[in-house]
């Protein structure tokens, strides 16, 4: 099993445009972060978690293949916006791809992407895809576990896949999906910027919430401009690092 970070940024994606902080004029490609995206091989399938705004560049750049399967965790700009881009799945596959998501992000996708789903319009390269209930997950991909997590307020979705789990946008995690993130070889997780958020884990609130699930690594992910890779890195515990674009990881 592999993971590949397509992206690792925040919904600004880095750098930010008119900023001119240490990050955003950094020389150092691991503080130029799309918005955050992965890729995945597992048992012979390849998966997408997240239609980042990026998706096409992405896909040219770390050239990872096409994925079977898309999951989504929410709807957000941020993690949906490159979703038209996936009609260069249907050519390569020759089907429509199933994406699974929860309601929400299902009627959020149908309201953005009107055009895909309307039986009006036809032609112009209009990608195909099978929107699934995040609760079909069970009946053909038990190896896939969706994980609630908490975004503010809001409930959307983390994933565990085998050893290794996946969990963005986050400022909870319920004990229930807690008791379900024992003995992982690999957490990624959201750590958005050193000042609190009421939507999303700080880096020490990430540190800590690490520490609790004890896997044996873990990458930070959905970064801001605040952070800066080098010097911040100084400041994690061992077996903690923050992701960058590009980066590749096997289990």
């Amino acid at each position: 099993m592999w993971i590949k970070f397509l992206g690792t940024g925040t919904s600004h994606g880095i750098p930010v445009p008119g900023c001119q902080c240490r990050t955003c004029s950094s020389d150092d490609p691991r503080n130029n972060r799309t918005r955050s995206s992965v890729f995945i091989k597992m048992a012979n399938r390849k998966i997408l978690i997240d239609t980042a705004p990026e998706l096409r560049l992405q896909l040219l750049q770390h050239k990872v293949g096409v994925p079977d399967l898309i999951l989504f965790t929410h709807g957000h700009a941020d993690h949906i916006m490159g979703f038209d881009d996936i009609r260069t799945f249907n050519w390569r596959n020759s089907k429509a791809i199933d994406c699974f998501c929860d309601i929400k992000t299902k009627n959020r996708l149908a309201e953005a992407f009107s055009y895909i789903f309307s039986a009006e319009i036809r032609g112009g390269g209009i990608p195909k895809a099978n929107l699934k209930s995040i609760d079909k997950l069970y009946q053909g991909y038990k190896d896939i576990k969706p994980l609630k997590v908490f975004h503010g307020k809001n409930e959307i979705i983390g994933y565990r896949l085998g050893e290794m789990a996946y969990i963005t946008d986050v400022s909870g995690i319920p004990k229930n999906t807690l008791e379900q993130l024992g003995n992982l070889e690999l957490l990624v997780l959201g750590a958005l910027r050193w000042t609190e958020h009421p939507t999303h884990f700080n880096i020490d609130e990430a540190i800590t919430i690490s520490k609790k699930i004890a896997a044996s690594k873990t990458y930070f992910t959905h970064i801001s401009h605040e952070v800066e890779h080098v010097s911040a890195s100084k400041y994690l515990p061992k077996n903690i690092s923050f992701a960058f674009d590009g980066l590749k990881l096997k289990i």
